[in-house]
């Protein structure tokens, strides 16, 4: 499956409604750790059928940041029936994020 972008018109519909667990990855384009992070969360993506994967660009979607309290990116959040269940903040190898997702 590859990446959802989310935004405020489909949040709730690909996130809070999904019935599989979502890695939500915020994110900007002048981000450094966040261009580390970001091809491999879409690996996870790719390599995974049972989640799904979607990035918000927090620069353009302001309010769903601040919604999910985020302050410093990267920060990915796996959802799981419609709510927080792990959060991470900062750059991380792909096995730390596959944790998140157990």
């Amino acid at each position: 499956m590859s990446v959802i972008t989310l935004n405020q018109q489909n949040f709730e519909t690909e996130v809070l409604q999904s019935d599989v667990p979502v890695l939500v990855d915020f994110w900007a384009e002048w981000c450094g750790p966040c261009r580390m992070v970001s091809p491999i969360v879409e690996e996870i993506a790719n390599e995974n059928k049972e989640v799904k994967v979607g990035k918000i660009n927090v620069d353009d979607q302001q309010a769903l940041a601040q919604q999910y309290g985020v302050r410093s990116i990267p920060t990915l959040i796996v959802f799981k029936n419609g709510s927080i269940a792990k959060t991470a903040v900062g750059a991380r190898p792909k096995e730390s994020i596959l944790q998140m997702l157990s």
